[in-house]
């Protein structure tokens, strides 16, 4: 009864707030493939440009980053109008989907006014945790630094106003303009850059003597007869992770490989029509079944906690002397990176040498990161609405059936549950240990932004491949069922 009426509170909330929000309209003709690529370059450049403003009034220390473990995920610069990245989108829907999949939330996507309801919503609940981030982040992080209240309320404004901007760059390319999701668009681009500036930067490291770039640093070594030096390189001062070297090139290819390899990985059932006689088709139920909402659930939880713990400390344990605190964490000076307690075995060794220094710390950071990403893998199937119920009734609302099994909840429910427990955990160990060995490694662009660089490239691949089939055979596009 209390779900009922907590739904209808819901529902007329959301009717009443959502015509004060602006909205993207829907483009009202069909949008060709180039068209669509071309607003989404725009969109893209448009989010890039923002990366390149510096935001107005503070002064960065790339040291002091409470957010740099969670850059990648976010799409995020420091110090610039893209500071929360995308991270207030990505908080707000997993937050919906959530709320969606404990079914809190009443709703039927096959009706397009409870999409509509559910779009509206998520939008609404963007705005409000985007206000939310933007005044803790601006008052937590940079208010101490800002010389007046007036130029910390300049920040926060800023903060909030590019927020709003990115989101609307999101639903500018989701509503139909662009191509896929904007949110996708912008962690692939901000992962791919980061793999290409490895390779290619020509800048020295602050403070240092060498080339950053992999490239330029191999021809430098190589004119002065040190080309050897380049197959490893030693970590320069922090708060600097260990430069692109021969065998990080080496590690980031074969793991690219080997995720391209498991994203293919399937069981497929058969599935016929029950509405069009003789259509027959495969349910893929993928090794990776839970794709990397895992990996950016258990991220983002560690981000938050490494900045907790940092707040803890400096307000509670800034020596390092009480032994409560020391267990939870210990930190030297104003590094955000922990040195002792059991943050310091959340958090990754950061290069070769630091792993080669402390083997334990990185063995039990790999340990940590498999074991979590599988626990969040588990309970994003109960909760995202991918569990085998949830999809024997999303398959049977689709009009089909498996051949062989009555058309009934129950009977393709007891089919699906052989697979998707199965493929939950090992899809979720193998996750983690791509994550956490990755990170040991110190491979190009991260080991959690290779994770969701490749999978969202395998998305865009079938969606252009769907493009491709609804231009030239848009009969059987409308059969397959587009969005």
């Amino acid at each position: 009864m209390s779900s009922i009426k907590n739904d209808g509170i819901f529902r007329t909330v959301v009717k009443k707030v959502s015509p004060f929000i602006p909205q993207v309209e829907k483009p009202k003709k069909k949008i060709t493939l180039r068209n669509k690529l071309i607003w989404t370059g725009i969109a893209l450049l448009i989010y890039f440009t923002m990366g390149q403003v510096q935001l107005y009034g503070i002064i960065v220390d790339p040291a002091n980053d409470p957010l740099a473990f969670a850059r990648v995920i976010f799409a995020a610069q420091q110090g610039t109008l893209i500071e929360l990245g995308i991270g207030p989108i990505v908080t707000a829907g997993l937050l919906m989907q959530l709320l969606k999949g404990s079914d809190m939330l009443k709703l039927n996507f096959r009706d397009p006014n409870d999409r509509s309801l559910f779009t509206s919503a998520t939008k609404i609940v963007t705005l409000i945790v985007i206000v939310a981030e933007g005044v803790l982040y601006g008052l937590a992080v940079y208010g101490g630094s800002t010389p007046s209240p007036g130029h910390t309320g300049v920040l926060i404004a800023q903060l909030i106003g590019a927020s709003v901007v990115v989101m609307y760059l999101d639903e500018l390319v989701q509503k139909g303009w662009g191509l896929g999701s904007g949110i996708s668009i912008f962690i692939m681009a901000g992962v791919a850059q980061a793999i290409v500036w490895s390779i290619f930067n020509p800048f020295p490291v602050p403070n240092f003597p060498e080339l950053t770039g992999l490239i330029p640093g191999l021809i430098s070594s190589g004119l002065d007869g040190n080309a050897a030096e380049m197959l490893f390189r030693s970590a320069p001062p922090a708060p600097t992770p260990n430069l692109p070297s021969i065998f990080g090139l080496g590690i980031t290819s074969g793991i690219l490989l080997l995720l391209v390899y498991v994203q293919g990985i399937h069981v497929d059932i058969p599935i016929v029509s029950t509405r069009y006689r003789g259509f027959t088709a495969t349910y893929p139920i993928k090794l990776l079944y839970t794709s990397n909402i895992p990996v950016i659930l258990a991220s983002a939880l560690l981000a938050n906690a490494m900045f907790l713990g940092n707040m803890l400390w400096a307000n509670f344990n800034p020596n390092n002397d009480s032994p409560f605190f020391n267990l939870i964490a210990q930190y030297n000076g104003q590094s955000q990176t922990p040195s002792g307690g059991l943050f310091y075995y959340m958090n990754p060794p950061g290069s070769l040498d630091a792993a080669a220094a402390d083997p334990v710390h990185a063995v039990v950071y790999v340990l940590f990161m498999t074991v979590i990403i599988t626990i969040f893998g588990r309970l994003w199937v109960e909760l995202g609405g991918l569990s085998a119920k949830s999809a024997a009734k999303n398959l049977l609302d689709a009009d089909v059936q498996v051949p062989g099994f009555r058309r009934s909840e129950s009977s393709v429910e007891s089919l699906l549950n052989r697979y998707i427990p199965s493929v939950t955990i090992i899809g979720g160990i193998i996750i983690g240990l791509l994550a956490g060995v990755s990170n040991v490694f110190s491979v190009f662009g991260t080991g959690i932004g290779l994770l969701l660089m490749v999978d969202i490239l395998v998305n865009y691949y079938n969606l252009l491949v769907r493009e491709q089939v609804d231009v030239h055979m848009p009969k059987l596009a409308s059969l397959i069922g587009r969005d």
